[in-house]
């Protein structure tokens, strides 16, 4: 997709357990436009937050994150993405357990889908225990309810935002101040 000015904008889905994490980490990277919370994967439409916390509609708790590719890359945000989640636990990311957390990236095209293999390749060859991030194509995305949109910048000092997804965030900044982006 084209935005007019030279700049192609593109968009990839991630499930790396609750996308509050992951939604407060990509949302201070430079380059991203845009991350929205929501589900994915699953069989059930219009799947809402009781349900999916279930584990039986089969969707993952996901960010769809739409960056500026003059910006940022594909690979760039795969590396972010596997420096904040555990890549090697299977439906299960710290106290969030269940297949609604676990590790996939959703591709939209072909490209995202060999640039994705590229980079889980090299992080097994770096890893001792399996990576067990699924690679499946994007379907159907669902967003989540409005109070989980934007959930750590709203909501900073909630228990769980503190001792969970702020480690993730101090993780990204300092495994990449490169790409630390200061909104406001």
């Amino acid at each position: 997709m084209s935005t007019g000015n030279n700049h192609e904008i593109s968009t990839v889905t991630l499930g790396g357990g609750c996308f509050w994490c992951l939604e407060a980490v990509f949302e201070k990277m430079h380059g991203v436009i845009r991350v929205v919370s929501g589900y994915m994967g699953g069989a059930q439409p219009d799947p809402v937050y009781e349900d999916v916390c279930t584990g039986t509609t089969g969707h993952a708790e996901v960010v769809q994150v739409t960056y500026d590719t003059q910006q940022t890359s594909l690979v760039d945000i795969l590396h972010v993405f596997f420096t904040i989640h555990d890549a090697t636990t299977l439906n299960r990311q710290g106290n969030d357990v269940g297949t609604q957390y676990r590790s996939v990236i959703f591709y939209y095209d072909e490209m995202q889908k060999k640039t994705s293999a590229e980079v889980l390749t090299q992080l097994q060859s770096k890893m001792d225990r399996p990576v067990v991030t699924e690679l499946s194509p994007a379907t159907e995305f669902y967003r989540a309810e409005e109070m989980h949109q934007h959930y750590f910048e709203l909501h900073p000092q909630q228990g769980y935002c503190q001792y969970v997804v702020a480690p993730k965030v101090a993780k990204f900044q300092q495994h990449f101040p490169q790409w630390v982006e200061v909104r406001g």
